[in-house]
């Protein structure tokens, strides 16, 4: 019987510590998620790795934007994965890319080797190359422990049966693990129709805030949170994740 693992994606302390509470393996640790996700700061960074009690992966991704890097931020990469590995980080997720949608194979090894023999999962940016299978096979060659993917797809329901595929084709080479759009009611099924045992998820809900002050001014990015709330995370909702992904 398969082992179900499941990855908290965390932005904050607090959804470090509901990670704990909720019972998740592993998180992913990262900043700025409306960006899709940047590397994390010093201080978040130590504080869940000495509060949370689980097994904490740094996010290395220096901007948002696409994949393919310069050569002054590939060497913010090194310096920010040297850095989190003095701090106690237990592994690191990144994704980088050439300009024809391939795996940059040198960069990914080169950081695969650095980290070594902290865990490597090479993440989401496999989504936007140009073949999966393909990918795949090229972050497999890498050294990458892990690969987290959508299937190709938006979210995981429309990736669904590219995922079973990617399951298929790994043969327990490499984990694949499932995320992107993962949500508590579509858990067990995706668990079993992907056949996957690693899973990822945010789990983050918006919680008013509790400022009583009247706000008096407009912030100029109209696409930004504008003060009156803020994500949170639930333990609940992470056992409940969990208990749908077992269940199936």
């Amino acid at each position: 019987m398969r082992k179900i693992i499941f990855e908290l994606c965390a932005e904050s302390l607090q959804a470090c510590l509901a990670a704990r509470e909720g019972g998740a393996d592993r998180i992913e640790l990262c900043t700025a998620l409306s960006e899709g996700g940047l590397t994390p700061s010093h201080g978040l960074t130590r504080a869940a790795i000495l509060h949370s009690g689980l097994p904490v992966h740094v996010l290395l991704r220096p901007r948002s934007g696409d994949f393919h890097y310069t050569d002054d931020e590939f060497s913010l990469m090194r310096e920010d994965l040297l850095h989190a590995h003095s701090l106690g980080a237990s592994g690191f997720v990144l994704g980088i890319l050439r300009t024809d949608g391939t795996v940059d194979m040198e960069r990914t090894r080169e950081l695969v080797e650095l980290a070594a023999p902290l865990e490597i999962t090479f993440h989401r940016a496999i989504d936007y190359t140009i073949s999966l299978e393909q990918a795949l096979e090229d972050v497999i060659a890498t050294g990458c422990k892990r690969v987290l993917t959508s299937g190709g797809e938006p979210d995981v329901l429309a990736g669904a049966d590219k995922l079973a595929r990617l399951v298929e084709i790994a043969n327990g080479r490499i984990d694949i693990a499932v995320g992107g759009g993962l949500r508590i009611k579509d858990a067990a099924a995706l668990a079993r129709a992907t056949g996957a045992s690693h899973f990822h998820g945010s789990l983050r809900r918006s919680e008013a805030s509790k400022m009583q002050h009247e706000r008096r001014w407009v912030l100029e990015d109209p696409d930004s949170l504008d003060g009156t709330s803020r994500f949170v995370v639930n333990a609940g909702d992470v056992r409940t994740m969990i208990g749908n992904l077992r269940s199936a």
